[in-house]
């Protein structure tokens, strides 16, 4: 396996972060090459839906009929029923719901500030960071970042999308089917409670096609390593309760791991894309990182959200009030749809490694903003491995 190596500017900055995939991954002509493995997989299938077991009895446990669900009662929003506890995540899986096109008109869950929502942490924030034009990434997506991929999923307001890295897993080394993402991408946080029909698509268009050329693409133009359904996601306690449509004082914990399984075939998405990034609790200091960079597909104007874009910046402190941890916030011209995407720095071994992801931005964008990541989401991440240990 190829080694995730920083490219150093002569300046010291990250000036690009190699993500790039093994020869695990699609062939010469852009077509999938893993193969299905009748032992690997993310859990024991159950009669519900195609879910693992424990997630059909989490079905039953709420009354929700697969059958009746695939056939459209997912669209029923009613507040009453609109599971949002932590423990409440249901995601049958719909086969065929996450057509090409339907994959095209998704929108972009933006999460945007004006000035007057950070006035309240302005003197712990550092200086707003100077527009960093987003870069298209290198072309195919598999040879360049292929760990780093689409979320979609359904809200009250339509289809929506984000940005997602697979990452490593440590109780199913070399075999992960974790996904990190924005808590905001798959939960309405204090508003409301988990969206639907919640996938992951890694190296998403992968050829780089514009909008009609993607209507007559080829799946494997589309979606390269295939669609991996969420199985069971996880969010951070303060993100559910307190998070709000501009990040709210959930917003320094805006972050949620999903666990996956694929649409076809079983075999696991870290084997299947050949790549998958670690995640770190213990990043330096701000002051003492010299180059961070952030991937995703931002969606609002300009962007259209069918292309993958990174940015490579210094950063600094946003401070949304007291009491609240600081988070990151680099110079970026991403805007929503690049949320949940992730953020990466060089560890001491010299190899990138996931230390936050998009949460919010300004109004008329040119930064962006992240979580830090420290105890709470280590715990949240290790449950999460925990759960699905050895499957």
């Amino acid at each position: 396996m190829r080694s995730i190596r920083p490219l150093l500017a002569a300046t010291g900055l990250v000036a690009a972060l190699a993500l790039t995939a093994t020869a695990c991954g699609p062939d010469e002509d852009g077509a999938a090459a893993a193969k299905p493995s009748a032992t690997e997989g993310s859990g024991e299938q159950g009669s519900t839906g195609g879910l693992p077991g424990d997630l059909g009895e989490a079905l039953e446990k709420h009354g929700v009929d697969p059958e009746k669900w695939k056939n459209g009662e997912w669209k029923n929003w009613d507040k009453d029923t609109w599971l949002r506890k932590a423990e409440d995540f249901v995601n049958p899986v719909i086969d065929g719901l996450w057509k090409p096109d339907r994959m095209a008109s998704a929108e972009d869950p933006a999460r945007t500030m004006a000035a007057g929502d950070l006035s309240a942490g302005q003197n712990a924030s550092d200086p707003v960071p100077a527009p960093v034009p987003a870069k298209p990434e290198k072309l195919p997506y598999h040879r360049h970042a292929a760990p780093v991929g689409k979320v979609f999923f359904d809200s009250p307001k339509g289809s929506m999308v984000c940005s997602g890295t697979v990452v490593k897993d440590p109780k199913n080394p070399g075999r992960s089917n974790l996904v990190w993402t924005a808590g905001h991408c798959v939960h309405a946080g204090a508003g409301g409670g988990w969206y639907r029909n919640i996938v992951f698509v890694p190296s998403y268009n992968d050829q780089g096609k514009s909008a009609a050329q993607l209507r007559t693409a080829q799946p494997h133009e589309v979606a390269p390593y295939g669609t991996y359904w969420a199985d069971w996601a996880a969010s951070s306690g303060e993100w559910i309760s307190g998070g709000g449509p501009t990040g709210g004082a959930g917003a320094p914990y805006d972050y949620a791991i999903l666990h996956v399984k694929p649409e076809k075939g079983t075999k696991s998405l870290e084997e299947t894309v050949g790549n998958a990034l670690p995640v770190s609790f213990d990043a330096p200091e701000i002051q003492q990182i010299s180059g961070m960079g952030a991937w995703g597909y931002p969606a609002g104007a300009p962007y259209d959200g069918l292309l993958m874009h990174r940015c490579v910046d210094r950063p600094g402190r946003l401070s949304l009030g007291a009491g609240t941890p600081t988070m990151y916030r680099i110079g970026c011209t991403m805007t929503g749809g690049s949320s949940g995407g992730g953020w990466f720095v060089a560890g001491p071994d010299g190899k990138s490694m996931l230390v936050s992801n998009t949460s919010i931005g300004p109004v008329t964008s040119g930064w962006l903003a992240g979580p830090r990541l420290g105890e709470d989401a280590r715990r949240t991440f290790g449950m999460m491995s925990d759960k699905f240990a050895g499957r």
